[in-house]
């Protein structure tokens, strides 16, 4: 469960400050309500053993989680653990949905993802599944928790398409709290070292080395991420480069994080690799993916699962954990065998998640929605969802509300006063960058672009503006930009509406320099001229996009010729 909260500081530091909180409470939602329907369901799916109905495709029985005295400790136990999988299935898609999704939606979501998880979690680790039965090796989740939620994810921003002006420019938009994403990270050391369920027996033992594997592992992946920081962004260190490896890594140990030796490192740096890849391509398609979920889960899961096939060794230890159908790697001279099956379960798995995610997120569309409208996307989901800083907004009218003595005071997002009788509760938010200037991420800007925006809107209608405002900044006349040229001025054109639209994007980004014009940090930092990227950084970007593609092509032509020849193989025996 402790998971969890890493993640939830994960994304939340990742993601920008106006839906911090909004991406805390979603992780508690995952909890909260996936948890129930865990409880209710999702734990008989998956490991229900009630005759004749459960078989190895689904479980049956054991709804409402309830044991006798003999078998309380070993059911309940299972339960709290698997619980903890299901919530983290559906927390690998929050990141993906960040910033631009009704909270209303999302629990739904969460409700229903955990049926999602619990067929596959059933077919790896129940006792009939299908794929256990077969040998399949998936320690930690690989498959039931990081391929479903980073495919989950995937769909789910797909449909949701990027945040507002996100591919604007290049400029991969700040993080909301970089030392709350860091110290998040490191919430995933654990998850390995639980899934040996254990310490009686040999379990200390397995838990131990899987400790020191994700250790190993962590810090390859590490080093593959700052170097390819360095080397792509000129000398920079950047932190999601850095938090993107370590956490690829981690994921490419999950399948076998008991059974392989610290000396194999090299996976998690594979891992990091196929992650950042992934990343860095769907930043090319203009998918966006605000915390890299799809890259580092479903990417670096699916090269678990082929790396078990590859590297697995059984040993005695292995039955402390019923690993007995296990069979060795290709590289351990174990044969094709092995990989085959890891192939199959990645078809498998990868057909599942994505018929039935992209059902449920469909559904969902269309009957609640799921993007929130534009302008409660610029105010931020925590003043819209949760009324941080003391701002109030009805969701219902679309206006903001100040509570002063009495609650009958509805303010309309036009009414110049707006910012006077907001500016008490506003919390200024500024953070001092390297170079030395400031970056302001704060509400007051939030509410000016809501209301600029929906000034906007109305000249867009046709209705009459206010004369006293230039229709270049939207600001009351005499402004700096214009100096007053456009007074007077009631149609507007195509350039002039052009000029609005970018104005309203440097109001919430950018900032006033000593001659009064806008400057948006991506501009300032370009003028240092040792951070302006060379040849070489593109060049490595496009190969390291391409090497991807290359790669996910192969390895799929492997996984079918695989998984054709284990079943002729089955055929003919």
């Amino acid at each position: 469960m402790h998971t969890g909260e890493g993640f939830g500081l994960l994304e939340s530091g990742s993601a920008s400050v106006k839906n911090e909180a909004n991406i805390m409470v979603k992780n508690v939602v995952d909890v909260i309500f996936g948890g129930l329907t865990y409880w209710m369901v999702g734990y008989g799916l998956s490991f229900g053993d009630a005759q004749p109905y459960s078989n190895p495709f689904c479980g049956w029985g054991s709804f409402f989680v309830t044991a006798s005295e003999d078998d309380l400790g070993w059911v309940y136990a299972q339960f709290f653990f698997q619980a903890s999988f299901a919530t983290t299935a559906t927390t690998i898609v929050s990141g993906s949905m960040a910033e631009r999704t009704k909270l209303e939606a999302y629990i739904i979501f969460s409700m229903l993802n955990t049926f999602i998880f619990a067929i596959p979690a059933h077919w790896m680790w129940a006792a009939n599944g299908w794929l256990r039965t077969l040998g399949v090796v998936d320690i930690a989740g690989a498959g039931p928790v990081h391929l479903v939620g980073g495919l989950s994810g995937l769909i789910a921003t797909i449909m949701l398409k990027p945040r507002y002006e996100r591919f604007k420019t290049n400029d991969i938009p700040p993080m909301g709290s970089p030392t709350n994403a860091i110290l998040g990270m490191w919430g995933f050391l654990g998850f390995a070292c639980g899934s040996t369920f254990g310490i009686s027996g040999l379990k200390w033992k397995l838990a131990a080395r899987s400790a020191v594997a994700a250790v190993c592992t962590s810090i390859s992946g590490g080093i593959i991420g700052l170097t390819l920081s360095y080397i792509v962004n000129n000398r920079k260190f950047d932190i999601p480069y850095m938090i993107n490896g370590i956490l690829g890594s981690l994921v490419a140990i999950t399948s076998i994080c008991v059974l392989v030796q610290p000396k194999l490192l090299f996976i998690g740096g594979i891992g990091a690799l196929i992650s950042e890849g992934a990343v860095a391509l769907l930043n090319k398609l203009q998918i966006d993916d605000p915390v890299g979920c799809v890259g580092i889960h479903a990417c670096s899961g699916i090269w678990s699962l082929l790396a078990a096939g590859m590297f697995v060794k059984k040993d005695i230890l292995a039955g402390a954990i019923q690993l007995e159908t296990v069979g060795d790697g290709l590289f351990q001279n174990g044969g094709f065998k092995q990989l085959g099956i890891q192939c199959l379960a990645i078809v498998a798995i990868g057909v599942w998640t994505v018929i039935t995610g992209g059902l449920f997120l469909k559904l969902i569309d269309l009957t609640v929605g799921l993007r929130v409208p534009l302008g409660e996307e610029i105010l931020g989901a925590d003043i819209v969802e949760h009324s941080v800083s003391g701002i109030i907004y009805d969701k219902k009218t679309k206006q903001i509300i100040h509570l002063s003595d009495s609650d009958d005071n509805i303010l309309n997002h036009a009414d110049k006063k707006i910012f006077h009788l907001l500016k008490d509760q506003i919390q200024h938010r500024k953070r001092s960058h390297s170079l030395g200037f400031h970056i302001e991420d704060d509400r007051s800007r939030q509410i000016t672009l809501f209301k600029n925006m929906k000034n906007d809107e109305k000249m867009r209608k046709g209705r009459k503006g206010n004369k006293d405002m230039c229709f270049s900044c939207l600001r009351k006349l005499p402004c700096i930009c214009c100096s007053g040229s456009n007074k007077g001025k009631r149609n507007v054109d195509n350039k002039t509406m052009t000029i609005i639209n970018d104005n309203l994007t440097n109001q919430l980004q950018g900032t006033h320099d000593a001659k009064g014009r806008i400057t948006t940090v991506s501009e300032r930092i370009s003028q240092s001229s040792y951070l302006t990227t060379p040849l070489i950084s593109e060049i490595i970007k496009y190969f390291c996009a391409v090497l991807f593609c290359f790669n996910f092509i192969l390895l799929s032509r492997v996984c079918v010729c695989v998984c054709v020849c284990v079943c002729v193989r089955a055929t003919t025996n």
